[in-house]
């Protein structure tokens, strides 16, 4: 959800709208040794939503890029920390759903928790796209824990 960071790893990029997932919930199932914390994923869980950020990536580079960034390497059988799937994503006001990418992450055994700093960055990106107040709540508890 963060601008900056979609912008620095796909300059092809445009916003298309905020989104929701729906019958998914935000889990953190994986570790980063990048960030030193566990880093968010989606879980399949009826009645719930998780809210994002729908773009449009025109550049085979941009995508290799951040298939790189996310752990996926495409024909890999072993070792993706994600991978990609094409799911029915909701865009806020609409009634019909479009088909979109997104990444699917490995659930492990005991992954950390996420750090203060990176859910100080997704906070930041559902207050730069102004995600529901509601989703900025949820963020800001896991803060509290």
């Amino acid at each position: 959800m963060d601008p900056r960071q979609i912008r620095q790893r796909c300059p092809s990029s445009r916003f298309i709208s905020t989104a929701v997932l729906k019958d998914h919930r935000l889990a953190f199932t994986l570790h980063s040794k990048r960030r030193r914390c566990g880093v968010a994923n989606v879980l399949p869980a009826a009645g719930h939503e998780v809210h994002g950020i729908l773009y449009r990536i025109n550049r085979r580079r941009d995508w290799e890029t951040l298939d790189a960034a996310e752990g996926y390497k495409p024909g890999r059988r072993r070792g993706n920390r994600y991978q990609k799937a094409r799911l029915r994503i909701y865009k806020p006001g609409y009634p019909s759903s479009i088909m979109s990418w997104i990444y699917l992450g490995i659930v492990e055994i005991s992954p950390p928790p996420p750090s203060a700093a990176y859910l100080g960055q997704m906070l930041a990106g559902a207050y730069y796209w102004s995600l529901p107040k509601t989703y900025h709540k949820y963020i800001a508890g896991m803060l509290q824990v």
